[in-house]
């Protein structure tokens, strides 16, 4: 008897705010399959309205993988995610099921679909660019990057300075270019299938907009403030996610409460825009409009196409 191959996984990937929690939810009921989240800020425990994370009761009874995994205080890595999530896929495989990864968070879907080895990481060398970051701040790291890498000087955004610290720490242990240890865009792990979800720009706005307002009426500001109990001032990255940033602006008195609304609404709408470059830029996705009514069932074609081409 031929033995069983495993299931392929699907990925449903994209800008915010296009619809892919409910597709994901969707093609989970209808392959028999499990979610593993690929959105950074929904590992955090606690962060649910500011990152739109269902409910328990919104889930469908499906099992969700990679949700409510880290403290405020911790910080979140690809590396961690990357390791973790292959292990969850894994194991879904192993059961039989469909692993459905939802969510559009760049990096962590190429860190979980490509191969990449990350480069090893010093305290002493990393703690001596974080210090260049706080004394001198962005643009002292970005002037030491462009001396020391200027390509990636280049690509990463002057403004990620988080990034712009592994890029040096990177450069300063292996003596090579931070791009040498990026991945490179192949066939997907496992074979996996790629779905894209975009949407209408105009038409994504006014979700945003909708969507930033309702956070805000959901009691986002009081979330936020439940989470400074739990350390959020302390931890690195989950303080800076969009939304959280800017109630702690206006609970620090920084801004008043319409501002901090409006700066979460172009913040979303910026790094949506991001998003999209990011996501277009790899042929392996095919792509699906959000508004299409009969959007579940024009992915799972594609799946099907996909599993015979595989096969």
């Amino acid at each position: 008897m031929a033995a069983v191959s495993a299931p392929v996984p699907v990925a449903v990937v994209g800008p915010t705010a296009t619809g892919k929690s409910e597709l994901g939810l969707d093609l989970a009921g209808a392959l028999g399959g499990e979610i593993v989240n690929i959105d950074a800020m929904q590992q955090y425990r606690g962060m649910d309205i500011g990152t739109a994370k269902l409910t328990v009761a919104e889930r469908r009874g499906i099992a969700h993988h990679q949700l409510d995994v880290l403290d405020v205080v911790e910080t979140a890595t690809v590396a961690r995610y990357q390791e973790a999530a292959i292990a969850d896929v894994e194991a879904i495989r192993a059961r039989g099921a469909v692993p459905v990864v939802v969510g559009g968070s760049m990096m962590y879907v190429q860190s979980l679909l490509d191969e990449w080895e990350f480069p090893a990481t010093d305290p002493q060398v990393r703690s001596k660019w974080e210090a260049l970051l706080a004394d001198g701040g962005l643009a002292a790291v970005h002037a030491a990057l462009r001396q020391a890498d200027p390509a990636a000087a280049a690509t990463i955004l002057p403004s990620d300075g988080r990034r712009m610290v592994r890029a040096l720490e990177v450069v300063e242990l292996t003596g090579r270019p931070f791009a040498a240890s990026q991945p490179q865009r192949g066939k997907p792990r496992w074979g996996t299938v790629i779905l894209g979800v975009d949407r209408d720009t105009t038409e994504l706005d006014e979700r945003i907009a909708r969507r930033t307002d309702l956070m805000f009426e959901r009691g986002l500001v009081d979330e936020v403030r439940g989470l400074l109990d739990h350390g959020l001032r302390e931890g690195v990255t989950a303080k800076r996610a969009i939304g959280y940033a800017q109630v702690l602006e206006y609970l620090d008195g920084d801004c008043d409460l319409e501002y901090a609304r409006e700066r979460t609404f172009i913040g979303t709408r910026r790094y949506v825009r991001r998003q999209r470059s990011w996501f277009r830029r790899d042929p392996r996705i095919n792509w699906l409009d959000g508004a299409d009514p009969d959007l579940t069932e024009a992915a799972l074609r594609v799946v099907a196409a996909s599993r015979g081409s595989i096969s």
